[in-house]
This record gives C-alpha cells, sequence and structure tokens, in this order.
C-alpha cells in the first residue's frame, strides 16, 4: 500500500474505505467473533520490544530535532476541578508561546480543557492555529446515560472544541458488550459534527489501559474504536494509577498500523498520563518511528497527552541552546 491511498479517520471517503470489514460490524456476535479472532498478544515479546526500543539512544541534532516535535505534539492539559479562566487563558499563552525568550520555539498542538472551559481557551488562542481539545462523555469515570454523553460532546462542540476526547463505557466493553461500545462511539462521533459549516471535530477515543486489565482486551479496544470511526485512540485519562506505558503504547500502534493495512485508513494514536520527561518523549517517538514509520510523526498523527512534560523539554532545549541547564523556576508552572 502507498501512501497516497491512504485516507484519514476523519476524511469525507474514510466510510467508504471501511466497507471491506462492514460483516464484522452488522451484529453483536459478529463484531464479538471478529475481536476475539484477533491474535493474541505475546505479553513478555510485546514487553521486551517496547524495553528494547527504550534504549535507543540519539545524538546532538537529532535530539534537538526530537524535542521541537515532542513540543509540536503535545496537547498540554488541565482537568481540574479548581481550574479557573484565569488558569486557562495563562496555560493558553504558554502553549501558544511556550519560551518567551525564544521565538524559534514550536506551539503545542491543543490546548486541552472541561467542555465549560473550552469558550474561554478558544478566545485566548485566537488565530494562533493551536487547538482546542476538550474531554466529554462523563468525563473521566464515563458514567452517564448516552443522552448525557452526547450532550456533553455537543456542548464542546458548540463553545468552539476542534478536538473531543471521549472515555468509552469500560464496564460494557469488560462485560463483552462489543455493540454498545460501538454504537456509542458512533453516536458520539456523529454528535462532533459542526452544524453549518460541514466540519467536525476530531475524536479521540480514550480506553483507560489501566482498567482494561488485559493486553487482549487493548488489542480488541483499538480494533473497535477504530472500526467505529475513531480518529485518534488514547491510552488513557491520566486519573488512574495505571495510564500510558511503553508496552500499552506500543500495542496501540500495531494496532493502527495493522489497521491502515487492511482498510487504508490512518488513525491517530495518543499517549497520556505519566510521560513527565524530556527522556521518556524521546523514547515514545522513537518507538513510532520503528513501529510506524514517518507517517505518523507529526501532530496530526501523534499526541502526547500531558500536563508537566511540556517543561522538561522547555529545560532540555534552553540546555542544548545555551550549555547550561536553567532549572524548573526558568519555566512557568502553569
Amino acid at each position: 500500500m502507498t501512501v497516497s491511498s491512504v485516507v484519514p479517520a476523519y476524511a469525507p471517503d474514510a466510510a467508504g474505505r471501511l466497507s471491506s470489514l462492514a460483516d464484522v460490524t452488522a451484529s453483536g456476535s459478529a463484531l464479538r467473533r471478529f475481536l476475539h479472532g484477533l491474535p493474541g498478544v505475546d505479553a513478555v515479546g510485546l514487553e521486551a520490544r517496547a524495553a528494547t526500543l527504550g534504549t535507543r539512544s540519539i545524538k546532538t541534532t537529532a535530539k534537538a530535532y526530537a524535542i521541537d516535535l515532542a513540543i509540536s505534539m503535545i496537547d498540554l492539559t488541565t482537568l481540574e476541578g479548581a481550574d479557573t479562566p484565569g488558569k486557562v487563558r495563562a496555560l493558553c499563552a504558554k502553549g501558544v508561546r511556550p519560551d518567551p525568550t525564544d521565538r524559534s520555539t514550536p506551539q503545542v498542538a491543543a490546548i486541552c480543557v472541561y467542555p465549560d472551559m473550552v469558550a474561554v481557551a478558544k478566545d485566548a488562542l485566537g488565530a494562533s492555529g493551536v487547538h482546542v481539545a476538550s474531554v466529554a462523555t462523563a468525563f473521566p469515570a464515563g458514567r452517564a446515560s448516552l443522552a448525557v454523553k452526547l450532550a456533553d460532546t455537543a456542548d464542546a462542540v458548540a463553545a468552539g472544541a476542534d478536538e473531543i476526547d471521549m472515555v468509552i463505557d469500560r464496564g460494557a466493553f469488560l462485560a463483552g458488550r462489543y455493540m454498545d461500545v460501538f454504537e456509542e462511539i458512533r453516536a458520539v462521533k456523529a454528535a462532533c459534527a459542526r452544524p453549518g459549516d460541514g466540519g467536525a471535530a476530531h475524536l479521540k477515543v480514550i480506553f483507560e489501559n489501566g482498567e482494561l486489565s488485559t493486553y487482549d482486551n487493548i488489542r480488541r479496544c483499538s480494533w473497535l474504536a477504530m472500526l467505529a470511526g475513531a480518529d485518534f485512540i488514547k491510552t488513557s485519562t491520566g486519573k488512574v494509577a495505571v495510564n500510558a506505558t511503553p508496552a500499552n503504547t506500543l500495542l496501540m500502534l500495531e494496532a493502527v498500523r495493522d489497521f491502515r493495512d487492511a482498510v487504508g485508513v490512518q488513525v491517530g494514536v495518543k499517549p497520556a498520563g505519566g510521560i513527565r520527561t524530556s527522556k521518556d518523549a524521546v523514547k515514545y517517538l522513537v518507538m513510532v518511528n520503528e513501529t510506524l514509520g514517518d507517517d505518523w510523526l507529526s501532530p496530526d498523527w501523534f499526541r502526547f497527552g500531558a500536563s508537566s512534560l511540556l517543561n522538561d523539554l522547555l529545560m532540555q532545549r534552553q540546555k542544548l541552546s545555551t550549555g547550561r541547564y536553567s532549572g524548573p523556576d526558568y519555566v512557568t508552572v502553569d
């Protein structure tokens, strides 16, 4: 398959490209047969592969490129009950100009906030080009009716969200009600449509890998979300004990690779939670490059969900440019 034949999940003709797998989602029993027919995950092999990729080292020039690339892939996030409009505006200012002393520093990809802060973020970001992402569907637990989840999504989109990060119903998935999860993702995808302009917010589907228990479940969930039309698949909310890990992210990278090979639709990946240092970020970029190649080394296809990662990237960037390690007092906390 050539790159020119590949379409993103949010492209107008993506639905047609999925027609070869239409029978898979024709019924709950067909979907179950397909998901349980996926190859089992070799846990030892997966973890060994992730560990090996984590030992790769890159030199100074490549490291500088990787740091800038990682900055441009960050969804700079604040998801706290104590969030205020002032805090969100400050975060937006940081996302647009992460290092006020160096205009060559890239912008982040997006600012991620709760739905009630979308309008504040949208106004603060203006025409900067930084996207507004919003969690929805009763984040982080997802314990609400479908009507509430769809209203949550529609409110965020109406307020100007460019991207929606939804959480799946883990209870339904773990109970084997795969079609319920599939239909919910489809419904949220439809709610991402922006009335009037024919466009739609991109949909990131959060699995909460720490609650899925097994690698086999993560593989099944990856395929389920992609079949339902996810533009991105995302590891976690950042609100539980186990979030993104090299192994569970590698498994999701392999899933999007296999999905594109099968149907020609490209889907992004977003690890979130626990990625705090430049060293960690570079390891993930090496993993993307080694597993998927250059096609996914772009904010269009790979993101980091993070709140503190940016600061370490900025400190490492300053060290590379000045030869001195400035320390945390030289970057803003928010």
